[in-house]
């Protein structure tokens, strides 16, 4: 049985470990990895009222998470989506979007942003983001990142 619930912050240990597990399932290096591993923890600042976390669970196990933080009224960002490395490709990342975007709707926010790894950009298209820009990585500022853009107006897109 899924379901999906709020994150304790107690699990940010947690949250930090999936993260990276599922961001080294693209192959980085050893190095890539070293350098980005700061900017991939989860901070406890993040468990403030406003910003979402939520976690996808089966049969209890904890599989990915997703959280979002308020921009301004109408824009709300997708700050996190990861799935357990042993996972990606099995549903689960639909799952967590799908919540997410519902929880973004029933917020009542208008627009979705993301800034995503680039081997996860090919999976947000496919939900109707649309890519916008880029942004240079705050751990290696010769990588660029994709920022992406979802109209949550449309009730049909991305399911």
């Amino acid at each position: 049985m899924i379901r999906i619930r709020r994150a304790h912050p107690e699990e940010r240990d947690f949250l930090s470990g999936l993260t990276i597990r599922s961001k080294g399932h693209w192959g980085y290096e050893d190095a890539f990895m070293e350098a980005v591993r700061e900017e991939l923890e989860f901070q406890p600042n993040k468990f403030q009222p406003d910003f979402h976390v939520y976690i996808l669970e089966e049969n209890g196990e904890r599989l990915g998470f997703c959280s979002l933080i308020p921009i301004d009224g109408e824009t709300v960002e997708l700050h996190d989506l990861f799935v357990e490395a042993k996972c990606i490709g099995k549903g689960y990342g639909k799952q967590l979007w799908n919540f997410a975007v519902g929880l973004a709707r029933d917020l009542g926010y208008r627009k979705l942003t993301l800034t995503a790894d680039p081997h996860a950009e090919e999976f947000y298209v496919s939900r109707g983001a649309v890519r916008v820009g880029e942004r240079t990585s705050t751990a290696l500022p010769e990588r660029k990142l994709p920022v992406m853009e979802y109209s949550l107006m449309d009730c049909t897109a991305g399911n």
